[in-house]
């Protein structure tokens, strides 16, 4: 069967937007602040052999490391008609234990023709698997919305193997029992996780209906269509790229353990019509929580690679067919256990993605940014409400400037790269937790100098209105966002608290304490760096 650019792009807007439509299905049914609010969830398509066929327009930190939550469901279980797979075990196909990986299988009967559906019956391999990924803003461990200092995985919360949730269409209740019985805030949890099971199940139903409509065969053929559509563009944009060796290296601030900086350090070969991104020299696993698993490490080089193509390029597993990643066993960008993760998703993921782009520049000095904020500026805090005497506990992330471009200013106070989410608006924060916005403003300035501005950072302080416990997770508060071209630097970030009775405390870019009623926390994010003098 010959392939029809019309109905190639017909097919690739298509599982697209089933994907978009499962996410906002997520969106509307879930319980937290921070799916429903941020946006903190992610989903995808596959094709029966488990790789992505399409991704909603969620967070690049998630979608380039689900196919190896979809791999890792596939090997572990048989999943049948109306099973559910779940995860988060960072080791066997998560990346940190507060993403939580929902995958399911959609058979189609291999007789479905056009206009003819018959269901699922007689299927024997799945033609699709959809997959959902929520961050939820607890999953148990040593401090309140589980993004704490941490030394090994075991202190982080409950790592959840490929498991059943669904079996044959119905929750396993003892299995959900076992999970909220782990948490702090059970009731929440339960909203969010019946949020993702729905979004599977409208994912399922999409694509059986879409398989109805145009037949198993041409719809098999279109999937892998895309696949060699995708890995075609790529190598089209590596060899536009002057052959060579491009090397750069960046630092995290710290651990949170020692002041001791972690390097990341990539050498770029790129050869032709491929590429490898070679990430020997980065520093070893860290005794904190800043080391990522390789599948952050590829979603990272993922992000980067697609980010050299055009928008309406097919976020396929294509992409990667011409670029080999090399990240050495045991270094904090191919963390092995049992080391803490929960830093290396949302801190190191930013970090590899600055180097590469640093490295990158060199080839294509007209067509990367500076760097932006670095930095997700993790803040996670919780405690019990006075008014109910029930535990809250809440996890957000704080925007930043985004890098100067070779052709405009950065934009100021938004989330970059790796992440993107939405801010939590005052109200929806003030109505689920004992605390009050202060003030929530750009913090003007701090944006680098040159011929284009980088973006300004964001001012937040909050006071408590209890006795809270909180935790930071952030970064470039030593190492500033680099400019391009001659271009100055953003302003690095800064942590204080202000107690009831005054005055002011410096924190470090990492920090666990307990903030007495009345105290206020107020962070500064980066501003990104400037390009051109």
């Amino acid at each position: 069967m010959p392939v029809d650019p019309t109905e190639l792009e017909i097919f690739k807007n298509l599982f697209h937007s089933v994907a978009e439509e499962m996410g906002a299905a997520l969106r509307r049914s879930a319980f937290s602040p921070n799916i429903k609010e941020r946006r903190d969830y992610s989903c995808a398509v596959f094709d029966g052999q488990g790789r992505a066929v399409a991704m909603g327009d969620h967070m690049p930190v998630h979608l380039g490391s689900m196919p190896a939550s979809v791999a890792a469901a596939m090997e572990a279980l048989d999943l049948g008609p109306g099973d559910i797979a779940m995860l988060n075990d960072p080791f066997a196909g998560g990346t940190h234990l507060p993403d939580v990986t929902m995958v399911a299988p959609v058979f189609v009967h291999r007789g479905v023709h056009r206009g003819v559906h018959r269901g699922v019956s007689g299927a024997k391999q799945p033609l699709f698997y959809v997959a959902n990924r929520a961050h939820h803003a607890d999953i148990g461990g040593a401090q309140p919305a589980s993004m704490g200092l941490s030394e090994e995985i075991y202190q982080e919360g409950l790592r959840i193997p490929p498991v059943r949730l669904a079996r044959r269409g119905r929750i396993e209740r003892d299995v959900l029992a076992m999970i909220l019985a782990n948490v702090r805030t059970p009731q929440e949890r339960e909203g969010d996780l019946t949020a993702q099971v729905a979004a599977c199940r409208l994912g399922e139903r999409r694509l059986t209906e879409l398989a109805g409509k145009y037949g198993v065969r041409k719809t098999g053929f279109y999937l892998d269509a895309l696949q060699q559509y995708s890995a075609r563009l790529m190598r089209e944009a590596l060899q536009r790229i002057p052959n060579g060796v491009y090397r750069a290296e960046d630092f995290l601030d710290d651990d949170g353990y020692s002041d001791v900086p972690l390097r990341l350090r990539v050498a770029i070969t790129i050869r032709g019509q491929r590429a490898r991104v070679d990430f020997t020299g980065s520093a070893p696993a860290c005794r904190g929580s800043m080391n990522a698993v390789v599948a952050i490490t590829r979603s990272a080089v993922f992000y980067v690679f697609r980010c050299l193509l055009d928008d309406d390029v097919p976020a396929c597993a294509g992409l990667m067919n011409p670029i080999e990643v090399v990240a050495p066993k045991g270094s904090i960008v191919n963390a092995q256990p049992p080391v803490a993760v929960a830093g290396g998703n949302v801190e190191t993921s930013q970090r590899i993605v600055d180097v590469l782009l640093r490295a990158l520049a060199q080839a294509l000095p007209h067509e990367i940014p500076a760097a932006s904020s670095g930095t997700m500026n993790n803040l996670s805090f919780g405690g019990i409400t006075p008014r109910t005497g029930q535990p809250f506990a809440y996890y957000e992330t704080i925007a930043g400037g985004m890098g100067a471009r070779p052709s405009s200013d950065g934009l100021s106070g938004v989330h970059t790269h790796m992440t993107n989410s939405l801010n939590t608006p005052i109200e929806a924060l003030e109505s689920a937790c004992p605390v009050r916005v202060r003030r929530y403003s750009l913090r003007h300035g701090s944006g680098g100098a040159g011929r284009f501005k980088g973006g300004d950072g964001i001012v937040r302080e909050i006071e408590f209105l209890t006795e809270t416990r909180v935790s930071i997770l952030s970064d470039r508060r030593r190492f500033a966002p680099y400019g391009l071209a001659g271009g100055k630097p953003g302003k690095m970030g800064k942590n204080e608290l202000i107690p009831p009775n005054g005055g002011k405390k410096a924190l470090p870019s990492k920090a666990v304490f307990s903030a007495p009623r009345g105290s206020i926390l107020r962070i500064e994010t980066p501003g990104g760096g400037g390009w051109g003098k």
